[in-house]
């Protein structure tokens, strides 16, 4: 369901007084030390845990020994996590802005529904079979879905209800289709049966390469948004009244998002969560001005899904546990206290 953002947000984003931006870079700064350090860990520690020695040596040196091997490959595994982590903030942070709802996600528009129907269609009709034919379907599904959505909720007069109204409609009748294909199609149920979980596991230089234009495009053009997305969380009427042009932003806004998470979910699957927590919780201590809450959500985002994807490993040894199943635990219970939180403010 729709939530307005409270009045109090609804104002015109006021420039911070020098101590409160100065806070706010601080905070970015450590940020992002944090990230390097989550990053770090993620290439260290698995099945078998390396020292920072041998992490350094792997980096930077090419000797052929198991712990370099080890790392080359856990390397392309945490790129694709920086990345996807990213992509998925920024687009859940433009979408709660877009709908001006603080509890949206990109699978709210259908974005992550529509991947997984053109994954499912590929294996079942058409025998597609590997990684890289995954990521093309699933980035086509997504940006088909986001175009229907922006076409059913009325495109050049689209409002936040109806963009939200079209997307869970169509992720119901999606959910359908796919849960009707994988009962009837054993061999795509078992196919399937990974990918829709979401991981990191499968990561590869090529599938990075593959995607690494979205997430560059899509990332600039979020970051471009902030401003004429700061307008229209003052309403409608006041936006036009600053020159904010509606239509333009909301298509901009869909098409970022659905780039941004198309890219993520092409390449991961589809993974739950990490768009709603992380744009919510930076809004906290952020406030509502998007031009720090999009590079803010650009850094933490990865901060939870890389974390995510060590303690899976950790916890399951010597196997693991895929991310989208981590995410999912994790952000259970935080969901549900951000909605008993907002509700108990609201009364």
């Amino acid at each position: 369901m729709l939530v307005d953002s409270p009045p109090e947000q609804r104002a015109e984003t006021a420039p911070a007084p020098p101590k409160r931006r100065a806070i706010r870079a601080v905070g970015l700064l450590v940020s992002a030390a944090v990230l390097v350090v989550v990053a770090l860990a993620s290439i260290a520690i698995g099945a078998k845990d390396l020292g920072l020695d041998q992490v350094w040596h792997g980096l930077f040196h090419d000797s052929g020994t198991f712990g370099d091997v080890v790392v080359g490959e856990r390397l392309s595994r945490t790129v694709l996590g920086l990345l996807a982590g990213a992509a998925l903030g920024l687009s859940g942070a433009v979408l709660q802005a877009l709908t001006r709802n603080p509890l949206a996600d990109p699978g709210l528009l259908g974005i992550n529904a529509g991947a997984s129907a053109a994954v499912v269609t590929a294996i079942t009709f058409l025998g597609v079979t590997s990684l890289t034919g995954y990521v093309w379907f699933a980035f086509l599904g997504a940006a088909a879905v986001g175009a229907l959505v922006w076409f059913l909720g009325g495109s050049r007069g689209a409002t936040p209800v109806r963009l939200a109204l079209a997307g869970t409609a169509i992720s119901a009748a999606l959910f359908g289709y796919l849960q009707a294909v994988m009962i009837m199609d054993d061999a795509a149920l078992g196919r399937m049966r990974f990918w829709t979980v979401g991981s990191l596991s499968s990561a590869t230089d090529e599938i990075i390469w593959e995607v690494l234009p979205f997430f560059v495009v899509g990332s600039v053009l979020a970051l471009a948004l902030a401003r004429p997305l700061n307008a229209m969380e003052m309403g409608d009427d006041t936006a036009k009244a600053l020159g904010a042009n509606l239509n333009r932003t909301r298509a901009l806004s869909m098409l970022a998002a659905t780039v941004l998470c198309g890219a993520a979910t092409a390449a991961c699957g589809p993974i739950v969560f990490v768009g709603l927590m992380v744009p919510h919780v930076v809004r906290s201590f952020t406030g509502p001005d998007l031009r720090w809450i999009l590079p803010y959500a650009a850094i933490l985002s990865p901060v939870l899904l890389l974390g995510a994807d060590v303690l899976g490993r950790i916890v399951a040894r010597p196997a693991e546990l895929q991310v989208g199943i981590v995410t999912a635990v994790l952000g259970g219970p935080v969901f549900i206290y951000l909605v008993r939180r907002r509700r108990t403010a609201q009364l």
